[in-house]
């Protein structure tokens, strides 16, 4: 039996398409916090940032980066590295408080050919997971769901 992928309409989903084919890092610019609601930033420090990923592996997937627009760790100064990881503390603190996950996948894909999509800018990615959280969408349908609006999820992190 031939498996063919089923469509979810969801239209209010395609700012995040067109969002995601811009050819301009998606984090650099994030100092400025006037534009901080559009590009859904949760929280600012000294050196770093954290914003919702448009494209969530699962609900509240948030992404933490560093305002210098780096490759990699080691081209952090000791005060951005800490001031980094100080955030995705924070962050997960904040994360638990407000969606009480199970549990966490926190990771970074350093390079294009480990799964970055912006290899130049390094960004740390955390991931609530809840159990039972991976079912059988994915796996029949083809289809991910995603229980919450980028919009609502902005509005609960920041408050």
């Amino acid at each position: 039996m031939k498996s063919s992928m089923e469509n979810l309409w969801a239209p209010w989903r395609s700012k995040y398409i067109y969002f995601g084919k811009q050819k301009k890092c998606i984090f650099c610019g994030a100092k400025n916090k006037a534009t901080a609601r559009k590009r859904y930033i949760v929280d600012h420090t000294k050196h770093s940032f954290s914003m919702l990923n448009a494209f969530p592996y699962n609900n509240g997937h948030v992404m933490v980066a560093p305002y210098r627009h780096v490759r990699s760790l080691e081209a952090l100064s000791d005060a951005e590295l800490l001031d980094l990881m100080k955030l995705v503390t924070k962050t997960k603190a904040k994360l638990e408080r407000k969606l009480k996950p199970h549990a966490f996948n926190i990771g970074m894909n350093v390079g294009k050919v480990a799964g970055a999509g912006f290899d130049g800018h390094i960004h740390i990615h955390i991931v609530p997971r809840w159990a039972g959280d991976t079912n059988f969408m994915p796996v029949v349908a083809h289809t991910k769901v995603v229980s919450d609006s980028l919009d609502s999820l902005y509005t609960m992190l920041t408050k």
